[in-house]
């Protein structure tokens, strides 16, 4: 027999029985949209869309994605530590990205700036629903605008988005994820349109305070391809249910919604003060999957800025063992 587990505000309840799963919707404690998971899912699902559950329901709701939404794109990924992906479109198909990270496109390709983020809605519903993808995106730190590259004419067309920074590119089909990844707000490079880019509030105060990644981190959702690029070396985990991870709050680079996200203290204040690491981790706990980076960008520019002349940095320590010390004696 399976344990049952319920999803309710952003902590697992269980394990339950089958009897006591289909009680509960019953009597109207949970309902269609709740998200549930056993052993034998690879991810949480609504109750609406499980089979076994469906006595405990008077009618559940039709699925999330009624038929493709998001264009149906291909892709080829290029380079080991400094990638760029070529996306392969048919005519009028098109893929969205952030201002700056498009690398070339194919005669024919129509470049335009969408008011919106760039999902269905944004792009022909009512001004509304422009308004509120636009608002979204600009609570996240982005602009208002996204761009959309259409390709016009006729066989195939390409178009290519480039890395910022060392690090890989992580292609994602939102389907194998309920249709919904969380990521850092930067890590989204592009993805088919109707791709919705918009927020994921935390509502847990010490994710706001000390989250690193601030309150808000970016939702993506939808049925389509989308691409985000991290730093180093990518690290994929899955977790089982329960099961904790703690990483540092930087290396975070996307999760999947049924993976509940908190900050923690870790340590003392002596280990924080020379111990090198920060006072507060990322707490994790499955099920579900997450994706490591090995080397944040905040990292690599923090190591860059010390390391420039300005700082007094520049060359400090190379080639001698006094190091900084060697340095009172040129002043």
């Amino acid at each position: 027999m399976s344990n049952w587990f319920v999803a309710v505000d952003g902590k697992s309840l269980g394990p339950f029985t089958i009897q006591q799963m289909l009680g509960a919707l019953a009597s109207g404690q949970y309902n269609a949209a709740t998200m549930v998971w056993r052993d034998g899912f690879a991810d949480w699902i609504p109750a609406g869309r499980v089979p076994e559950l469906q006595a405990g329901q008077a009618a559940p709701p039709p699925p999330p994605f009624s038929g493709k939404e998001a264009h149906e794109i291909d892709y080829t990924i290029f380079g080991n530590e400094m990638q760029f992906v070529e996306i392969e479109l048919d005519s009028q198909e098109s893929v969205i990205s952030e201002a700056g990270a498009m690398m070339y496109m194919h005669d024919q390709v129509v470049m335009e700036t969408v008011f919106g983020d760039g999902s269905r809605n944004s792009g022909s519903g009512t001004f509304f629903d422009k308004m509120l993808g636009a608002g979204k995106r600009l609570i996240t730190g982005e602009g208002l605008f996204i761009t959309m590259f259409t390709y016009t004419g006729a066989g195939k067309g390409k178009v290519a988005f480039a890395a910022p920074y060392p690090g890989k590119i992580i292609p994602l089909d939102l389907t194998k994820y309920n249709g919904r990844i969380i990521c850092q707000k930067d890590a989204f490079l592009c993805a088919a349109k109707g791709v919705s880019v918009g927020i994921a509030f935390q509502r847990k105060i010490g994710v706001a305070l000390f989250g690193g990644e601030g309150f808000i981190m970016q939702q993506l959702d939808g049925d389509g391809l989308v691409f985000v690029h991290a730093g180093g070396t990518i690290v994929e985990k899955e977790l089982a249910a329960g099961e904790t991870l703690r990483v540092d709050t930087g290396c975070l680079v996307a999760l999947t919604a049924s993976v509940n996200y908190d900050i923690e203290f870790v340590g003392n204040v002596k280990s924080a003060i020379f111990g090198g690491e920060g006072f507060f981790f990322a707490n994790l706990r499955g099920p579900g999957h997450v994706w490591l980076q090995s080397l944040p960008f905040s990292r690599l520019a923090g190591r860059i800025w010390e390391a420039a002349p300005q700082t007094g940095g520049g060359g400090q320590g190379e080639g001698s063992v006094l190091g900084g010390i060697a340095n009172i004696f040129e002043r």
